[in-house]
């Protein structure tokens, strides 16, 4: 996949003073800070295989090769036992606990109960380790305090459209409390919800980032007007990331590094922006 990389970056110092979430968690965590990203390592727990939305773009791979990066992919899923001796195992190799254990995926890790169990347990056994999710934020509202209970300080939500209109053309299907949604239904409803939940998570005191994936000629235009509205939810940090062409938007075209870096200036005037996202595997282990 091709990288967009930026000559020029704000400095960190600069951005982090806008940031109203907790200052040290900012500064260490690799995805919500451009000069951490790789100076602090990441590992992510492959053992949430259930999704509660089908995005258009999204597509699940198990068994996918590890020289890939892409969102949604792993070589295999991880029982929590599996994951939580990982874990241990580099725990064992390092002198220090520079890493941040994280589950996004394959599925959203809210809508499965492995990913409590893991996090509870590796919190137990390594409370000095950040951990954080990356979520859809369907569930957001509605877990936040299984969230809170298993150690969890950061939270990642995937926010694409803060209309139903543009919305409805990124998703085709959410599923809440049992009930199917389709179309500008189902767009609304996943709106409504990441929306209420990131509120909720900022109030609880989360540090909070919200991706976004950059659609040319879908959710584009909008950029400007989401970060507004992330930022008034109380998100601390926006990540735009280029859509990868799979899924039901296989045909669509990836934006431009020069499409995606106009994007990011629109914004960085709103919110801070994180510049170093790689679009990471759900099973990525990177120890600097």
């Amino acid at each position: 996949m091709k990288q967009c990389t930026e000559s020029t970056l704000p400095n960190s110092l600069d951005i982090l003073s806008q940031i109203s979430a907790d200052a040290d968690i900012m500064t260490q965590h690799p995805c919500f800070c451009d000069e951490a990203h790789y100076r602090v390592g990441r590992i992510h727990l492959p053992i949430a295989p259930k999704c509660n939305i089908q995005c258009n773009f999204c597509e699940h791979n198990m068994c996918a090769t590890e020289a890939v990066q892409h969102p949604g992919w792993t070589a295999e899923l991880l029982s929590v036992e599996e994951a939580v001796n990982l874990v241990g195992r580099v725990m064992l190799t390092r002198e220090d606990s520079n890493f941040v254990i994280g589950v996004a995926g394959p599925g959203d890790p809210l809508a499965n109960d492995q990913t409590y169990e893991a996090l509870s347990l590796v919190h137990q056994e390594y409370p000095q380790l950040l951990k954080c999710i990356c979520t859809n934020g369907l569930l957001l509202e509605d877990m936040l305090e299984k969230i809170e209970a298993c150690g969890v300080e950061a939270i990642t939500v995937t926010v694409n459209a803060f209309s139903s209109d543009v919305g409805k053309d990124i998703y085709s299907w959410v599923r809440y409390d049992g009930v199917t949604y389709r179309g500008e239904e189902a767009a609304s409803l996943l709106i409504a919800k990441q929306f209420d939940g990131l509120r909720k998570a900022v109030d609880r005191g989360f540090s909070v980032k919200v991706n976004a994936v950059l659609i040319s000629g879908v959710n584009d235009k909008q950029m400007p007007q989401l970060a507004r509205r992330v930022r008034e939810a109380g998100a601390g940090v926006l990540n735009i990331m280029p859509l990868i062409p799979c899924g039901k938007m296989k045909e669509l075209r990836a934006p431009t590094c020069e499409e995606l870096r106009k994007a990011r200036q629109d914004c960085e005037g709103i919110i801070p922006q994180f510049h170093r996202c790689e679009q990471c595997r759900a099973d990525v282990v990177y120890l600097p």
